[in-house]
């Protein structure tokens, strides 16, 4: 079977409803997105969660612990960069599949040709042997 979702339901009083629904305001996210975030919270930390109100959260400490939510600045170059990239890699992605095109009709142009007519490839000519090449002067070179 796969990892299917479960509902939860529970009630909650009107106060505390319209604090949440401002709270998923705040993050730009929906109420059922809030629910995820604390359930997933709750998990990864084996149940020990303290929820409090953001002006109640202690400031980060000397000690090292990071703040939550983690925050980090990326600098506008590194963005750029990024974007460049993906731009290059798109372009790249495009001029592999003109190159895959042009092998395929390379190939049935090829079979076309030894379709119609006897090709011969110059690697399986045997040139060190000059008595042979003079006999059979009858190749030609196709463009």
């Amino acid at each position: 079977m796969g990892n299917k979702n479960k509902t939860i339901s529970f009630r909650v009083n009107e106060d505390a409803f319209d604090t949440l629904q401002e709270i998923a305001a705040e993050r730009d996210i929906s109420l059922s997105a809030v629910f995820r975030d604390y359930v997933d919270m709750l998990v990864a930390h084996d149940g020990q969660v303290e929820v409090l109100p953001e002006h109640e959260v202690p400031e980060q400490d000397s000690t090292g612990e990071d703040e939550w939510p983690p925050k980090v600045e990326v600098p506008k170059s590194f963005v750029r960069e990024h974007e460049r990239l993906e731009l290059e890699a798109d372009h790249l992605r495009e001029q592999l599949d003109e190159y895959k095109q042009y092998v395929t009709h390379l190939r049935e142009t090829l079979e076309d040709a030894e379709d119609g007519e006897e090709v011969i490839h110059l690697e399986d000519l045997d040139l060190g042997n000059e008595t042979e090449r003079e006999e059979d002067s009858s190749y030609r070179i196709r463009d």
